[in-house]
């Protein structure tokens, strides 16, 4: 596990008190506590440096950028 996500019980709690919740009410709830999931993804090398370059925090700018390309598609 990385360094960076270390889950609380308080978050595994409510994490499954959602379980019962509508799918598009828990994705805006999980979105609204910040609740992060660790994925694998394969990112080009050139591309995750140059996010890397920036310092840390590199995964919550991608992060963002995806959001913001997410809520654009989702306003069309």
């Amino acid at each position: 596990m990385n360094k960076e996500y270390e889950p609380s019980w308080e978050q595994a709690t409510a994490y499954r008190a959602d379980e019962s919740v509508a799918p598009s009410v828990k994705s805006a709830k999980s979105a609204a506590a910040g609740v992060k999931q660790i994925v694998t993804i394969r990112l080009d090398v050139d591309m995750l440096d140059w996010y890397k370059s920036a310092g840390p925090g590199y995964q919550t700018r991608i992060n963002q950028i995806l959001r913001d390309h997410m809520d654009a598609a989702k306003s069309h």
